[in-house]
């Protein structure tokens, strides 16, 4: 487990990782390090296959759902339980957590590139659970994401605990398109503006 900012912060974000990168992997460290520099506590963990992609030096298969939800039980435990965190990551790490924030009872829940859809499957939708999801969350979205773009999301019966946060040209990794005269790292601290604000509201909600 990797752990950014004060040890006594009075929040405690945990993060995991997308389906191919790991909790190392640029994207989090930006994240994790811009939320650490503002006096934010950011956990990040790895799943099961992605601590073997490293032992064995190869790609192997994504763990099922039960072993990434228990995994992810296992990390709120092991820093405290769910009332104390704000739960969520990057893409698939974000989708489990939104799994179990209402389980764990989890403060909130900070999505980053939400995979609504695979890729060129708009059919095959993964928002059944967000219909009635009572923890309050932030999911940051790239408007050029293909897992799930403005005008599809739109159409989307999310719970009212849901905000969303479009992020003009970004993509899955919130990189603009280029000659759009952005850049990744302005998108990137847009989101933790975003994500600064959103856990400053559960502190003061406390």
């Amino acid at each position: 487990m990797l752990v950014d900012g004060p040890p006594d912060a009075r929040t405690t974000l945990v993060l995991a990782h997308g389906a191919g990168a790991a909790m190392d992997a640029p994207f989090l460290q930006a994240v994790a390090g811009d939320l650490g520099a503002r006096g934010i506590r950011v956990a990040r963990f790895e799943f099961p296959y992605m601590a073997r992609r490293r032992e064995e030096g190869r790609r192997t298969a994504l763990d099922r759902t039960p072993v990434l939800l228990a995994t992810w039980r296992d990390a709120i435990e092991r820093l405290g339980g769910g009332p104390r965190l704000v739960i969520g990551g990057k893409s698939l790490g974000g989708r489990m957590a939104s799994m179990l924030a209402d389980e764990v009872k989890a403060r909130g829940l900070v999505c980053l590139g939400y995979p609504f859809h695979p890729i060129k499957q708009p059919e095959r939708l993964r928002v059944a659970h967000l219909e009635q999801l009572r923890t309050p969350t932030l999911i940051v979205q790239g408007t050029r994401d293909p897992f799930g773009r403005p005008e599809e999301v739109a159409t989307y019966p999310l719970s009212p605990a849901i905000r969303l946060l479009w992020v003009e040209e970004g993509d899955h990794d919130l990189r603009p398109r280029g000659g759009s005269g952005g850049s990744q790292a302005e998108n990137l601290g847009q989101a933790c503006d975003a994500i600064a604000r959103f856990l400053a509201e559960r502190e003061l909600q406390e």
